[in-house]
């Protein structure tokens, strides 16, 4: 439970600020309703996105073995817009959020958010586990329980031979450079 609330405010708080970006910067007007519209995303974002996502990769993997590589990066990136361009009408037709600025600023206001949308998931996977952790540190300080500190079990002390200067031992600097997180090593012990 603790995971999906982590996963759901902390996505939240990144597509409020997305959508700011989208009303500054296109004609889409954004408001006040960046606060419904950003649940409104998220819930897409989390919960429909991945089912249209598989959808159009159905779709598209009928015709795949005909595409040469550079035709295949131009499909993904058009599948990606597609998903986009559903989740950005979605958002329009379920919150207070319009579109405006006559016929041009239309078809700016319908084609530019679905771009910035793909910038900012971009940029949320690159962070997606920095900016959970730090939200389940708050969410663990709010409620004053452990962050799972506690279920994972010590590790083991090496002996002298594996001490290195400054106290660290050659299984602890491999373990900090293998790239995973506590979670997913917790995850690993675990099987």
């Amino acid at each position: 439970m603790k995971k999906w609330v982590v996963r759901f405010l902390s996505l939240l708080a990144f597509n409020i600020v997305v959508l700011l970006v989208v009303g500054w910067l296109t004609p889409a007007r954004v408001g006040w309703a960046a606060l419904w519209a950003g649940i409104v995303l998220t819930a897409l974002v989390i919960w429909i996105k991945p089912l249209v996502e598989k959808w159009f990769r159905g779709m598209a993997a009928k015709s795949a073995h005909r595409r040469t590589r550079a035709g295949e990066k131009l499909v993904e990136f058009f599948l990606a817009f597609a998903v986009a361009f559903v989740v950005w009408i979605a958002v329009v037709v379920f919150t207070g959020v319009s579109i405006g600025g006559g016929i041009f600023g239309a078809f700016w206001g319908w084609v530019l958010p679905p771009v910035i949308l793909l910038i900012g998931w971009a940029i949320y996977d690159t962070i997606d586990d920095r900016v959970e952790n730090h939200a389940g540190a708050l969410y663990d300080k709010a409620t004053g329980t452990s962050g799972g500190a506690a279920a994972s079990p010590a590790p083991s002390v090496g002996g002298p031979r594996d001490t290195l200067p400054g106290g660290a031992t050659a299984a602890g600097r491999r373990e900090r450079y293998d790239g995973l997180t506590e979670e997913q090593r917790r995850m690993l012990d675990e099987l």
